[in-house]
């Protein structure tokens, strides 16, 4: 089952939408979605290597643009928004602690936070919550999104088919470590 699923994200990576649902992944993970954009990008990069840096500024574009849609919810409709996003992740605490952060350690937070899988959402809008400034989140949200989507597709570039080799032979593998990365993600931000 998960090599049908794999040969069917890559298909779908090689489509011409491809790039669109990139760019709505990217934009919802930061602000909204659940699902972290690298799904898409791992295998688009590989099925498209010479476009492996249009699509890692497609996704830091997006992934900055909805940042600031999550900064607005924080600051805004934390109440009505954002509460029921912070509460799936079951991260009261976290939040309230990252405020208190944020008024110290401000563009730290979001440079060391946006390349972790910790989910990018509950950075942004905890930077809102804490009415952090806008133009320094945005300049923070470029680099260290940038830095990560450009390292990625970087490095499939150049080590691609080794890559794809290894992930196709031990799929099951790949995708257990990036499941428990992404759990260990949401787990920290609890603990954190």
């Amino acid at each position: 089952m998960l090599d049908r699923l794999y040969t069917r994200v890559l298909k779908l990576a090689a489509g011409p939408r491809a790039g669109l649902w990139l760019a709505i992944i990217a934009f919802a993970e930061a602000s909204v979605f659940p699902l972290p954009p690298d799904v898409l990008l791992v295998p688009m990069v590989l099925s498209r290597r010479d476009q492996a840096w249009r699509l890692a500024a497609t996704c830091t574009l997006a992934s900055v643009c909805g940042g600031i849609l999550g900064w607005y919810i924080g600051a805004f409709l934390l109440q009505y928004a954002a509460m029921p996003i912070v509460h799936f992740y079951h991260a009261e605490a976290s939040l309230a602690a990252m405020q208190d952060r944020f008024r110290e350690w401000g563009v730290w937070i979001i440079l060391i936070k946006g390349l972790t899988p910790i989910p990018f959402k509950i950075v942004t809008i905890a930077s809102g919550a804490a009415h952090f400034p806008i133009l320094p989140f945005v300049v923070a949200c470029l680099i260290t999104r940038g830095a990560r989507f450009f390292l990625i597709a970087g490095l499939l570039r150049l080590y691609g088919a080794p890559i794809q080799s290894f992930i196709e032979r031990r799929l099951t593998l790949v995708a257990s470590v990036f499941g428990v990365t992404l759990v260990g993600g949401v787990l920290a931000l609890k603990y954190l």
